[in-house]
């Protein structure tokens, strides 16, 4: 796969450059899930500074650079292939040890740790993410969110409904991992959910996507089922609330 000829070059760049003192990839290609549709995924921690575009030249051939939301450079390469490359400074290792787990063996995560310090903090971390302790919280807040896109539906604001929907959909697959014991992808609630969760769980789902034309009834596919699983995962529901919302959507 092209994937892998571009972690060899990076690898290489990795060893090849004095100015980095750490270099880390993570992502389904450590977690050995990885496919012809996933991308490249590193972080590189220097001592001097580094000018991103020219690091990222020598990869090879690119058609565009964007920095994303998250301050991490994303390059297109051919065949809409994606890398994701965070720029850091040698001080920003430390925070590696607040990530909320590792998911792969820090052995296959490290490409270059020219101090150590990058392997104590991999090492700091858990190998998978902690469970929430409060369940009821996560499903209060998968409340907050329907009862945002019903009222902003109920308004006109379709749009802005179906993009609460997919927040209702994210607290939605938490809730059913947790319900099914499937929590695997827990910090990506809907990676391989169709293969993670069984099928009547995945087809309920489902019916939650929404466009603007189908709101009302993602609405009411919704309370449907994250209704079932929070009377399965919390020992008392909120009553009222659940009359209220049962009302809305059930009548």
């Amino acid at each position: 796969m092209l994937q892998e000829r571009l972690i060899a070059r990076v690898r290489e760049l990795c060893r090849e450059d004095a100015r980095l003192s750490a270099a880390l990839i993570y992502g389904s290609f450590v977690t050995g899930e990885a496919d012809e549709h996933s991308d490249v995924e590193f972080w590189l921690f220097s001592d001097e500074p580094v000018d991103p575009l020219a690091w990222l030249d020598a990869i090879g051939p690119a058609r565009h650079v964007v920095v994303n939301e998250f301050g991490a450079h994303v390059v297109f390469f051919p065949g809409l292939v994606s890398g994701e490359f965070h720029f850091a400074g040698t001080a920003e290792i430390a925070s590696v040890g607040t990530w909320p787990a590792r998911g792969a063996p820090a052995e296959h995560m490290v490409v270059v740790d020219r101090t150590g310090a990058l392997r104590v903090a991999l090492d700091s971390l858990p190998a998978e993410p902690v469970l929430p302790d409060d369940v009821g919280e996560l499903c209060g807040r998968f409340a907050n969110w329907l009862v945002l896109a019903y009222r902003v539906a109920a308004r006109g604001e379709l749009l802005r409904a179906v993009d609460a929907l997919a927040h209702v959909q994210r607290h939605l697959l938490w809730m059913a991992r947790l319900a099914e014991g499937r929590t695997r992808h827990w910090l990506t609630p809907s990676r391989a959910a169709e293969t993670d969760l069984p099928p009547d769980v995945v087809a309920a789902l489902h019916r939650v996507t929404a466009d603007a034309a189908s709101v009302t009834p993602a609405l009411a596919a919704a309370w449907v089922c994250g209704r079932g699983y929070w009377v399965r995962l919390v020992p008392s529901v909120p009553v009222g609330l659940f009359e209220e919302l049962d009302a809305a959507f059930l009548s």
